[in-house]
């Protein structure tokens, strides 16, 4: 059962109707790495920080939520007032990248931070990126982490959004095939869903350039829906905007609740020049967002479907058991 407080955290971040349309804008080494493709290590803590603060405050008035990292979103985004009243905030609890070899990946929580940290801060929930494969050998930790950060939520009411990434277990392979990554990603949210987690932030389960029939997208989605214990919404995995808006369509249509939108609404911009980025957030991709809102208040699912048991709570002395 969901519980008042979560479901208040919830509520901060989705539109009136129930429904997500949030931005995300945790990268860190990957963002990096696109500003400066010949050299990230020159790419400055300012130049990250400023790339966020302004990106949040063009972006979140379109937004019923973002998502920001702790090392160089969260303090800059704050401390310049970008993040808009309206807009719900989310942060991100991990340590960027992965150890371990590539075909058997460990996420850990960032040095320093921690669940507690985050609702200090006074963000509407905790997000957690983890690399996880059901068949690799550090799935057991993996799952064992989700569980740790699912306890830190409960104990703090913070709505827990879990995002799992799939990879390859073949050291030759880059990625799964679209059959494997169908099957990876529904196992993935059969496993770790029931693990204390609110929302699921979920990869579209195929890859569309080997799959180009939507009608088996929505059959792979509607196997998500199934399969998930928790409410999903999907992320962006930096396809471009055209093709995340059908991505987005199918999948809402599928049950999802909305979308964690990252570098397909805002990747062009990376490597423009001040002025031309600012023009770029405030035109194209606020368009891109208020689009991204058109599509899933029409297809999307509310939130507020998966807990039909909240008003129960609503009862005289609730508080005394809460």
């Amino acid at each position: 059962m969901l519980t008042l407080g979560k479901a208040y955290r919830l509520s901060r971040c989705a539109t009136a109707d129930g429904k997500f349309v949030m931005l995300a804008l945790d990268h860190r080494n990957n963002l990096r790495r696109a500003m400066a493709p010949d050299d990230p290590d020159r790419v400055s803590y300012e130049e990250m920080a400023t790339f966020k603060e302004e990106l949040t405050r063009a972006l979140s008035p379109a937004a019923s939520g973002i998502l920001l990292d702790p090392e160089y979103g969260l303090a800059a985004a704050i401390a310049g007032n970008a993040i808009d009243p309206q807009c719900g905030l989310l942060v991100a609890v991990e340590e960027t990248g992965y150890t371990g070899v590539p075909t058997a990946r460990e996420s850990k929580i960032l040095p320093g931070w921690s669940v507690e940290k985050v609702a200090r801060a006074g963000a509407a929930g905790v997000k957690l990126l983890i690399y996880y494969h059901p068949q690799a050998a550090t799935a057991a930790a993996q799952e064992a982490l989700v569980e740790e950060v699912g306890e830190s939520c409960r104990r703090y009411e913070m709505p827990f959004f879990l995002e799992p990434l799939s990879f390859s277990l073949d050291p030759e392979a880059k990625r799964l095939s679209s059959s494997e990554k169908r099957r990876v990603v529904v196992e993935t949210a059969r496993r770790l869903t029931p693990l204390g987690v609110d929302v699921l932030k979920a990869e579209f389960p195929l890859n569309i350039d080997e799959e180009p029939d939507q009608r088996v997208w929505l059959e792979a989605c509607q196997e998500l829906s199934a399969a998930s214990r928790a409410p999903w919404v999907l992320l962006s995995a930096g396809v471009s905007f055209e093709r995340f808006v059908e991505q987005t369509r199918v999948a809402c249509q599928a049950g999802a609740i909305g979308v964690l939108a990252g570098r397909a609404v805002w990747k062009e911009a990376v490597t423009m020049e001040p002025a031309a980025r600012q023009a770029f957030f405030l035109s194209t991709a606020r368009k891109r967002m208020l689009e991204l809102g058109g599509v899933v208040g029409e297809y999307g699912k509310p939130w507020t479907d998966f807990h039909p048991d909240l008003k129960s709570q609503a009862t005289p002395e609730w508080y005394a058991r809460f």
